[in-house]
C-alpha cells in the first residue's frame, strides 16, 4: 500500500491506494499504519487534484476508484453516503431507513465513523436529527468548511465570482 500527504486548504492530508484503489484518507490527526510506503503514486496525484478541486468549489462529484474495508453493513452504509447529493445533508437516522432498518442508527453512526475515506465517500454530510453538525473524524471545523464549500458550490452553480 502507498502513502502520500500533501498540504491543502484544510490541513495536512494524506491519500492511500492500494491495487490501483484509494483506500484510505488520513488528517492531520490520524495515526498513520508503519506499514504503508511512501510514494507518489498517478492515482494519488489525480485524487489530489480533485480533491483540490473540491475544496476550490469547482469540482462536485468525485471520480475515483475506491476500495473501503469494512464489513458488509458498513460498505452498505459507505454506498448510501456517496449517494447523498452534494450540497445536502442526511442523518444517521435517514440511513438507516433507507437500509430498511430503522433502529440501526447506532450502528450506522459507528460505520459513518469507522468511514477509511472521508472526503471521497461524504460522511461530512451526515448531521444530528437536530440539524447540528455532529462528529467527524477531521474535526468539526472541518466539517463546517466541507459543508459551507457545498452550500457556495450550490448558491453559485457556474462558480462566477
Amino acid at each position: 500500500m502507498k502513502l502520500y500527504f500533501c498540504e491543502t486548504s484544510i490541513g495536512k492530508i494524506g491519500i492511500a491506494e492500494d491495487a490501483g484503489k484509494i483506500t484510505n484518507v488520513y488528517f492531520a490527526t490520524d495515526i498513520i499504519p508503519p506499514a504503508l510506503a511512501l510514494e507518489e503514486t498517478a492515482l494519488i496525484r489525480d485524487a489530489f487534484q480533485q480533491l483540490n478541486a473540491y475544496l476550490k468549489g469547482t469540482l462536485k462529484a468525485f471520480s475515483l476508484p475506491i476500495a473501503p474495508a469494512g464489513t458488509i453493513f458498513r460498505q452498505q452504509v459507505w454506498q448510501l453516503l456517496v449517494n447523498i447529493p452534494y450540497g445536502t445533508t442526511a442523518t444517521y437516522k435517514d440511513i438507516a431507513i433507507a437500509l430498511g432498518n430503522p433502529q440501526s442508527v447506532r450502528a450506522v453512526g459507528q460505520a459513518n465513523h469507522q468511514n477509511p475515506i472521508p472526503l471521497f465517500i461524504p460522511c461530512h454530510r451526515i448531521i444530528g436529527m437536530n440539524g447540528k453538525l455532529v462528529g467527524y473524524r477531521g474535526g468539526l471545523a472541518i466539517k463546517a468548511k466541507l459543508l459551507e464549500i457545498e452550500k457556495q458550490g450550490l448558491a453559485n452553480p457556474l462558480n462566477l465570482e
